[in-house]
């Protein structure tokens, strides 16, 4: 079933992707298998799986670190828009798929392939992600999805690697489908797919048990410039090492987990649990930022962007003209979300104490109830009367 010469495999060394090399060969007459491994700062050591992409079949592993790249050109605008899916996801997982996409397009034309694969299955988000992402960038590319097609239960799938010396899991040590970034991770499978579960504390890496956690509250100032994190307590930190050092503060105190019922683009529900420390936080505080820099119409108006923003990165559009030009709306209202928010960590929450801004539109004259109040108090009757005319107008029809 030959459909492509070689393909760009994004690869994450695990069954589903291992197989996909030998399967494209044998089954797809694929001739050359080149796999692509993202570094996206999930702490894993990649050297191990770049050998055995190449003990799997593949005739070329790359490795690629972009790291850097997620964080100032997914993660920060991400954040610069307030992205919750839901109110509640920030899309740690979602962000990274369409840099990946990029880098298989990318790879692709440098290694002259004329096909990208990935090991997603039929019933997930990522596929669109992926699928919808690389037709953004080059929609002339071919897209092989053999996981999606190959209809081989695990047991099978491992079966078919066995042949071809891909070795099997020694055991199945975790029932959990784990995936994970500088982000977060996203866990689901196993006994979460019962809603009404309580998640182990063993599926958690980056956040402290509340019993764990310190019995002093700690507090964290975290700046700003433009709508981009640039600092913590003051100290100017390059965006990879801010977020670094934010997981593990926040973390520690047991903040940035979530667990929820989404819904996913496919049309199901599920259950899934989230860690997100840093993210989460910087979400929170950034929205804070802004609610004492940003004017009341902007700030409300950009509410509904921001629902839209966080749908369309969800569902794969990150390529897609409207999401271009909603980055161009926010990119706009961020010149001057500028400022400093004081965070309190303990037991599990992050509470905002403070903020303060050179931008700030806070008036004092205006806005205090002391001796030094400006605010022309007998305005607001004649406002009053304009402002509620046509609630009047009309209760007065109401009752003849």
């Amino acid at each position: 079933m030959g459909r492509a010469k070689k393909a760009i495999l994004a690869y994450s060394g695990g069954v589903d992707t291992s197989v996909c090399i030998p399967y494209l060969k044998e089954e797809w007459g694929v001739e050359e298998i080149i796999t692509l491994a993202a570094d996206l700062g999930q702490g894993e050591e990649l050297g191990p799986i770049k050998q055995k992409a190449l003990d799997s079949g593949a005739s070329i592993s790359l490795v690629a670190d972009v790291t850097k790249e997620f964080i100032e050109d997914y993660a920060f605008p991400a954040i610069q828009a307030n992205a919750l899916y839901e109110n509640r996801y920030p899309l740690s997982t979602a962000l990274a798929r369409p840099l990946i996409a990029k880098k298989l397009v990318e790879a692709a034309e440098e290694y002259g392939a004329d096909a990208v694969a990935h090991g997603c299955t039929g019933k997930g988000n990522d596929q669109v992600r992926f699928d919808v992402a690389i037709a953004g960038l080059n929609p002339n590319i071919k897209v092989l999805t053999p996981a999606r097609e190959w209809g081989m239960s695990r047991e099978e799938t491992i079966a078919y690697g066995e042949k071809f010396g891909i070795p099997s899991p020694v055991k199945k040590s975790s029932p959990f489908s784990i995936d994970r970034n500088l982000l977060g991770r996203s866990v689901e499978a196993g006994p979460l797919e019962d809603p009404w579960n309580e998640p182990p504390e063993e599926i958690y890496a980056m956040t402290s048990a509340i019993a764990d956690t310190p019995d002093t509250p700690e507090y964290v100032e975290i700046g700003f410039e433009a709508g981009l994190p640039v600092s913590l307590d003051g100290t100017a930190l390059a965006p990879v090492e801010l977020v670094t050092q934010l997981n593990a503060i926040v973390g520690r105190h047991g903040y940035g987990r979530i667990d929820m019922v989404e819904n996913r683009l496919v049309g199901i529900k599920s259950r899934e649990i989230y860690e997100a420390p840093a993210l989460l936080a910087l979400i929170h505080a950034h929205r804070d930022i802004e609610s004492l820099t940003l004017t009341k119409d902007v700030s409300h108006y950009k509410r509904g962007i921001e629902e839209t923003y966080s749908q369309m990165v969800y569902n794969g559009l990150w390529f897609n003209p409207l999401k271009q030009a909603l980055d161009a709306f926010i990119k706009e209202t961020q010149t001057r979300v500028s400022g400093t928010v004081r965070v309190k960590l303990f037991k599990g929450t992050m509470t905002i104490v403070g903020r303060k801004s050179a931008n700030t539109l806070i008036t004092e004259e205006l806005s205090t109830y002391g001796a030094d109040d400006k605010f022309d108090h007998k305005a607001a009757e004649g406002f009053i009367y304009v402002w509620g005319l046509p609630t009047r107008v009309w209760s007065e029809k109401l009752r003849g």
